[in-house]
Formats: structure tokens, C-alpha cells, sequence
């Protein structure tokens, strides 16, 4: 679980498996389908237009905790949902002759963008409160609409194009600036701008070259990988979710990688759930976010290795006008 809750919750795992997939009713073959990965890849489904597809879902629930725990009217959910469109689904599961949860959710290809996320979530009367949430499949499913091959771990996506002249209308405005993050959707992209700097694409292609050429590369590559620590930072902070009692919930995909690699450095010597809460605090009380931001400087520059980069590119080019004296 991902947030403290203060009534009895399941201890034991809950897991789910997509066991099949079919896009307007065809079936999708299973190598689209990774269980390790819970990745499904809808791209290349042999289908260029298709409506929706629908996932067969397997669910195990700890029974003998279940049996014995505080817990009545069980219900097995299956939620499926994206942030880029806003978009959220639910589907009941029902008990198989085996004691497993089974069912199926249908993805509507009009409803999403890129990349939609599959939880399990039990819900039961707890304390006499009905729909209380008291466990949930720890690691999330994906669907993915732009990949034809199942893999969860997503690089950053880096999109080259000319702001100035390029298709993309919205980037006109930033048409003098190098570069832009933008971290909307459930990847975050890095739009280079092919016409600001001239040869900076080139360079940060490159390998190898002379002290300058190096340090340049080294010194943009860190500064924007800064620029994007921060910007996805400030996302995953700015989204959070609460629960029914107002505790910050942790989110999901990248934002929370990225909320787990920098809280410390922002509150140093802080839980990790304790740093949650002061940002949800400051962020929903707007009291205190404006100091927060030299922390969050901190922590993405030290993601960055700005100063382990800087004082490589400082040493490279010393060393350089030494051998040239």
C-alpha cells in the first residue's frame, strides 16, 4: 500500500494477470501481452483503425485474510485510467469456480492517447463504512497504444523538431529557446529545438571531439536534464491525490520515480511519507512553496550531476589552454 489508512487493510498481496486481449473482437496474440513486464502493447495490433479492446483479467486475492479479517461485502475492481485524457473506467470481477476474481474492462480507443494504467483495487465495509479501500495490486498494469513491444521501463522521449517552422503550432511562442519539457502525458518529452542554437543537436549527437566540443555536450546534456527534473517534479507534485481522509496518496508511473529519487534531497533527513504531506500542505494551503523551490534546485541538480559535470568541463578545458601555452 501506498498510504497509511486508519482501519485494518489486507497484508497479503493482491495480483491480477491480463490473461487475454482482443481488438474488436479479434484476439491479439499473447507475445503483445508481457506478464513480467505487465505491459500490454496495442501498436501493430494488425489493425492501422480499431474501436476497443478488451482485456480478460485474472484476479488472486489472500483469501484465508479475507475469511478471517473485519472485513464484508468484498468487491474486486478493475480501473482503468489516463492522466493525458482524464479518462477512467471500472469493471467488476466476479468469483471463478476456482476461487480467482475474473472479468474483463474494455478500453475505448477514442478515450486515450498513449498510455493507460490498469490497477486492482478491493473495496469492502469496514467499521460499518461502506467502499472503504483495503487493498491493492501493488505493481500497476500498462497499456500501451504507441508500442508494438510489451516494455514497462520508458526512456524519457526526446523530440527533435523546429519551433519556429516546425508542425507543432503550440511550440511557436518558445521559438528562442533551445529547448522545452513538456510533462502533460504519462511520458515526458524533450522537444530540441532544431533552429535555436545552431550545431547544438549535432553536439549533444556526438561523440568524442575536442575540450570545448566535450564540454559543451556534457554541460547542455546536464542542464537539461535539470530543466526536466524539475518540471517533473513540479507535475508529480502538482497531481496529487488524497484519499478519503486527506492523506496524500503516492501516484503512480514516473511521478512517482520521480517523487521517490527527490524528496529526500528536497527535505533532507525527512520520511518519505512525511515529505509527501508537506508538499501536498504547502501546495493545497499555498503557504511555503516559493522556499521549497531551492530545495527542488538542489535535488535536480544533483539528479542532474551538475556539479560533477561542470567541474569536468572546467578541468577539460584547463588542461586544454595548458597544452596549448
Amino acid at each position: 500500500m501506498k498510504s497509511v489508512f486508519p482501519y485494518a487493510t489486507l497484508l497479503g498481496d493482491v495480483t491480477c494477470d491480463v490473461v487475454s486481449v482482443t481488438v474488436d473482437g479479434k484476439p491479439l496474440p499473447y507475445r503483445h501481452v508481457s506478464p513480467s513486464e505487465h505491459v500490454v502493447a496495442l501498436h501493430q495490433s494488425g489493425r492501422a483503425q480499431w474501436e476497443e479492446a478488451v482485456l480478460g483479467l485474472r484476479a488472486v486475492l489472500p483469501e484465508d485474510e479475507l475469511r478471517d479479517g473485519p472485513w464484508q461485502d468484498v468487491t474486486c475492481l478493475a480501473v482503468l485510467t489516463e492522466k493525458a485524457t482524464n479518462s477512467r473506467s471500472t469493471a467488476r470481477l466476479r468469483r471463478a469456480a476456482d476461487g480467482s476474481m475474473t472479468g474483463s474492462i474494455t478500453l475505448s480507443r477514442a478515450a486515450h492517447m498513449r498510455r493507460a494504467t490498469l490497477s486492482l483495487l478491493v473495496v469492502a465495509t469496514v467499521e460499518g463504512v461502506p467502499g472503504r479501500l483495503v487493498g491493492s495490486l501493488e505493481d500497476d498494469w500498462y497499456v500501451d497504444l504507441e508500442e508494438a513491444t510489451p516494455v514497462r521501463q520508458r526512456e524519457i522521449e526526446t523530440v527533435e523538431v523546429d519551433f519556429r517552422d516546425g508542425p507543432h503550432e503550440w511550440l511557436r511562442p518558445y521559438k528562442e529557446s533551445a529547448w522545452i519539457v513538456e510533462t502533460s502525458g504519462d511520458i515526458p518529452r524533450v522537444y530540441l529545438n532544431t533552429s535555436a542554437v545552431e550545431g547544438l543537436v549535432q553536439i549533444l549527437h556526438g561523440s568524442g571531439g575536442g575540450p570545448a566540443e566535450c564540454a559543451v555536450r556534457d554541460m547542455a546534456a546536464s542542464q537539461i536534464a535539470q530543466d526536466v527534473w524539475t518540471a517533473m517534479f513540479h507535475t508529480a507534485a502538482g497531481n496529487l491525490e488524497t484519499d478519503e481522509d486527506g492523506t496524500p496518496v503516492m501516484p503512480t508511473g514516473w511521478r512517482e520515480a520521480v517523487l521517490r529519487a527527490m524528496l529526500p534531497h528536497v527535505f533532507p533527513g525527512r520520511q518519505l511519507t512525511d515529505g509527501l504531506y508537506e508538499i501536498n500542505e504547502r501546495r493545497a494551503k499555498g503557504f511555503g512553496w516559493s522556499e521549497l523551490q531551492t530545495g527542488i534546485q538542489y535535488a535536480a541538480g544533483r539528479r542532474a550531476q551538475i556539479t560533477k559535470k561542470l567541474t569536468h568541463a572546467v578541468r577539460a578545458v584547463d588542461r586544454a589552454e595548458r597544452s596549448a601555452v
